[in-house]
């Protein structure tokens, strides 16, 4: 069982928050770290999240979904080194029930669910 002080969690949280700031604060400078990367992709990631939950246009979306959504796509579609797709989605599952509402899990888990689905489906057969 995965510890909250495992070091990947803690990066990711740590990604998450700089997200988070980052999106009240857009000349905030995150410099070369996971969430650096994530803005790298920014405009490709956020073009995954409407194509895959088109009923919620990205300004209704909570801001903490909407930071733990672009580390988790990012991690899916973009990183070199990829996790298994299951401990990515858990790990998006585990902090959007820590950060977000009650509905950030069911969410953000519907909306990773819709992109495995579709782009990744070589990793679930």
């Amino acid at each position: 069982m995965k510890q909250k002080s495992d070091p990947r969690h803690v990066a990711r949280v740590k990604a998450v928050k700089a997200l988070f700031e980052k999106n009240f604060r857009p000349k905030f400078t995150i410099g070369q770290t996971l969430a650096g990367e994530v803005v790298a992709r920014h405009k490709e990631i956020d073009r995954q999240i409407k194509k895959n939950a088109p009923v919620w246009p990205l300004a209704q979306i909570a801001p903490i979904d909407l930071a733990i959504l672009r580390l988790a796509i990012y991690e899916l579609l973009y990183k070199e080194e990829k996790e298994p797709y299951k401990v990515v989605v858990d790990e998006a599952v585990e902090i959007a029930k820590e950060y977000g509402n009650t509905s950030s899990a069911s969410f953000v888990n519907g909306v990773l669910g819709a992109i495995i689905k579709k782009q990744m489906t070589w990793l679930i057969t």
